[in-house]
């Protein structure tokens, strides 16, 4: 149970074989182990700051995308944010049905229009607090600098593996209209 592995270092090398203290290490060094248990840690921040106003981490996104973008489609909403069709017309309807959030039929009636109610504005501003601390204690770990260097290496992993997910989120364009896709960088050769 304890043979030799190595991980895979970004600049295409592999570190120095290691041994394993306990056979589950190199599971949970694993990108993708880490990457989820990461998420699962941020949403549970989250949640322990703004669970007393009841929106999870989903609505707070769609809340943040409709108060920037008023007006737009729920498949606008889901490519902006990344998720599947299903999942944002559910916590859509949980939102309207709580008040937050308006449908407004268009003259094309099969379209419909989205934009944060008034109370919806108003819980947006209630979150803004709790948001801003789930997001500082997630960063708490880091010193200013690993911080930057952080959210740049988590930026520049989403970016060039965008297209490879079921639902890409896109991004905005030059005149910060939604796009259809994020454009990557291009890599430092």
């Amino acid at each position: 149970m304890s043979a030799p592995f190595a991980f895979w270092r970004g600049d295409g090398l592999l570190s120095d074989m290691a041994s394993p203290k306990h056979p589950l290490d190199q599971l949970y060094r694993r990108p993708g182990f880490m990457i989820r248990r990461a998420h699962q840690i941020a949403v549970s921040l989250f949640l322990e700051e703004t669970g007393a106003l009841g929106i999870t981490n989903r609505q707070y996104g769609i809340m943040l995308v409709l108060k920037a973008e008023p007006g737009i489609d729920q498949i606008t909403v889901a490519k902006l944010l990344g998720l599947d069709r299903s999942t944002t017309g559910m916590v859509l309807t949980k939102l309207e049905d709580a008040g937050l959030v308006g449908r407004i039929v268009g003259a094309d009636r099969r379209k419909r229009s989205l934009k944060l109610t008034p109370a919806g504005e108003r819980m947006l501003k209630r979150l803004a607090e709790p948001a801003r601390r789930a997001q500082e204690r997630v960063l708490s770990a880091f010193t200013p600098r690993e911080r930057e260097t952080f959210l740049d290496l988590l930026d520049k992993f989403a970016r060039a593996f965008n297209d490879t997910t079921r639902v890409p989120r896109v991004g905005h364009d030059a005149e910060g209209k939604a796009a259809t896709r994020i454009r990557q960088r291009r890599r430092p050769r």
